[in-house]
């Protein structure tokens, strides 16, 4: 009988791009390309400024954001997942309760440098991390999630491990290895919640996206490992979790059926905070829509109600630093209420002391979900009410906040906006071209920045992954390969998928 290991790689290694329905091609692509951005909006972050000195660069044949030299494949994994990230912008996953996309691109990224791959590869490879990530989430959660391990890297080290094996093209055999040598490393890029709100947390991401390839290359040149690493005595399963509080039969029940980059498929994210405060911001948001904006000297008290699992990690009503704030309630909202947005500059430098936010914070009582308040399979609603001075009290709930499936997406045009609201990426530009002019910024950005317009300064830059021109080549069939700005400037500007409501349908591979 197979172990886990062994059933999972049969799995991971039979998937075939040919295979894979419109819809996962569409919402592959658009999780890729959320990640990309979010990658180099958090390049020039502190964090990963740090990371980026230590790794340091050499003459690898890999990219590193932020920076104009090359390194080894895994320090580019590491650095650029530390920056995918930093911000906290990027997609996650319900099913794994953490963030596939920013572990697996950035190890592909560097794979694919390193040793080649073809947008068809890439595309696929990110598909089966998804899958693999997510299912094993079914597995363990919610038990391993609210004993206070952070998923994005003790699972999602598994979904680095199954996207590069599936696009380097390892046997059966090797691909079982490195998922066991995975339930190893994955004990030292692991993260627990406890570092949420410092520098630590998105290291999480990166040390993944290092280890998860580590364990991929380590097996394909023969190393060993135990395949009953996860169901044995002493194996992942029982020292993550404990005895009873996993089910090995959910991981491989429904593979596939349907692939979980479909549905529910990844979150994604309207506000550069925390998930967990996301749903309580729309129905804070949709609060000021019903009745206009309130002025902080009006509000008497603001109570909001979340669920237990979202608030043991959120509720910090005195935040000490910015990324700190990232993961309050007290300050989101409040932010939300005096601002009437949420954007990155909210969470940089001390914007997190700003007086009038602390003096509207020290008003708000964060409360678990009440009996009855919402169902008790929901595990994202929340609810938000405003007490004012005159007595009116105004309240607004939301079931699941916008874009945390498929099923509830975010309009296209926002994931735009994302990059459109803070400069963040035209900034990013100008950094690496120090000599760009801000006319010649001006006539490229059009003076509305956004990814898709960025990309063609970038380009110009010695930066820029020659895996992007075999992405482009992939989704349009050239045989002749114009300016990679171009390409996938066309590849998320205005053509499928960046604006396609629908699911992906014109499919040219």
């Amino acid at each position: 009988m197979d172990t886990l290991a062994q059933a999972l790689a049969k799995r991971i290694v039979a998937m075939r791009f040919d295979d894979m329905p419109s819809e996962a091609i569409y919402w592959s692509k658009i999780a890729v390309m959320d990640t990309l951005g979010v990658m180099l909006a958090g390049a020039e972050e502190n964090c990963v400024r740090i990371v980026r000195s230590i790794a340091g660069t050499s003459d690898g044949p890999c990219h590193v954001a932020g920076s104009t030299g090359r390194t080894d494949c895994l320090n580019a994994a590491l650095i650029n997942g530390t920056a995918a990230h930093a911000i906290d912008f990027d997609n996650g996953s319900n099913s794994m309760g953490g963030h596939i996309s920013a572990t697996v691109v950035p190890a592909l990224l560097a794979a694919a440098e390193a040793y080649g791959g073809s947008g068809r590869d890439f595309l696929l490879a990110h598909t089966v991390g998804f899958e693999t990530g997510a299912r094993i989430g079914h597995g363990v959660n919610f038990h391993h999630y609210e004993k206070g391990w952070h998923p994005t890297s003790t699972l999602g080290a598994f979904a680095v491990i199954a996207a590069c094996s599936n696009m380097l093209k390892l046997t059966t055999e090797q691909t079982a290895t490195a998922l066991a040598i995975g339930a190893s490393v994955a004990s030292v890029a692991s993260g627990i919640k406890a570092n949420f709100g410092t520098m630590t947390k998105p290291l999480h991401a990166g040390h993944c996206a290092r280890n998860g390839l580590l364990a991929v290359l380590l097996a394909r040149e023969g190393f060993t490992a135990n395949t009953g690493a996860f169901e044995h005595q002493q194996g992942f399963f029982n020292v993550y979790n404990g005895a009873g509080t996993h089910d090995a039969r959910r991981i491989l029940d429904h593979w596939a059926d349907p692939l979980e980059i479909i549905r529910p498929g990844a979150g994604y994210k309207e506000y550069p905070c925390c998930a967990a405060t996301h749903a309580v911001l729309d129905a804070t948001f949709a609060l000021i829509r019903d009745h206009g904006p309130i002025t902080a000297e009006h509000i008497a008290q603001i109570e909001t109600w979340t669920p237990a699992r979202r608030l043991a990690h959120t509720n910090r009503p005195d935040p000490q630093s910015s990324l700190d704030a990232k993961f309050s309630i007290q300050y989101c909202v409040a932010r939300a209420l005096l601002d009437g947005h949420i954007i990155i500059g909210q969470f940089e430098g001390d914007a997190y002391r700003d007086p009038a936010t602390r003096k509207l914070m020290q008003r708000l009582r964060a409360e678990v979900h009440r009996p009855g308040q919402f169902t008790a399979d929901n595990h994202f609603g929340a609810e938000i009410t405003i007490s004012l001075t005159d007595g009116q009290r105004l309240s607004s709930r939301v079931d699941i906040q916008r874009g945390r499936t498929t099923d509830n997406p975010i309009p296209p045009g926002l994931l735009r906006t994302k990059y459109r609201r803070a400069d963040v990426l035209l900034t990013h530009a100008q950094r690496m071209l120090p000599g760009l002019g801000s006319g010649e910024s001006a006539r490229w950005m059009g003076c509305r920045p956004s990814l898709p317009d960025a990309l063609p300064i970038i380009d110009r830059s010695p930066k820029f992954p020659r895996v992007f021109l075999a992405f482009g080549h992939a989704h349009y069939g050239l045989t002749e390969a114009p300016a990679t700005g171009r390409l996938i400037a066309e590849l998320i500007g205005n053509k499928p998928p960046f604006i396609n409501p629908g699911p992906y349908r014109a499919n040219r591979f």
